[in-house]
């Protein structure tokens, strides 16, 4: 079994879709973990999207993150990455598949509902970022 990460955006908590995009998840065959709402503070908003430090959208996605609370989770199921990328849909919701979770609920590309990890490496980072080891259960 692999493991994910996943965050339900501020604009998707704001709107109450937590429930919503759970039973996405969950009818993917993949279960929830751990899972915890809390709001970034903008250093970590910074180290965790340092990959995209020198990008002109920086600083407005640090901004977004810090707006509201998120919905950090660890997913596990088979090919865990690659079956949330899939259901998550593209980054551009224009372009999502129908059925995904940013075709039904992202407002833009910024505000786009969730973040799944690109890859196995990642998602450890990216778990290991928000999550002890005994959080997952």
């Amino acid at each position: 079994m692999q493991k994910t990460f996943s965050i339900i955006k501020p604009d998707a908590v704001k709107r109450n879709l937590i429930g919503h995009i759970n039973q996405i998840i969950e009818s993917s065959e993949l279960k929830i973990l751990a899972s915890k709402k809390l709001y970034l503070t903008k250093k970590q908003a910074e180290i965790f999207y340092e990959v995209h430090k020198e990008r002109p959208f920086f600083d407005s996605l640090v901004e977004y993150m810090t707006s509201g609370p998120v919905q950090v989770q660890v997913l596990e199921g088979n090919n865990a990455v690659a079956n949330y990328r899939k259901i998550m849909g593209a980054t551009n919701p224009a372009e999502a598949e129908e059925g995904t979770i940013r075709k039904q609920y992202a407002e833009s590309i910024e505000a786009n509902s969730v973040h799944g990890s690109d890859s196995e490496e990642n998602a450890k980072i990216e778990i290991s970022f928000f999550f002890s080891g005994s959080e997952l259960v």
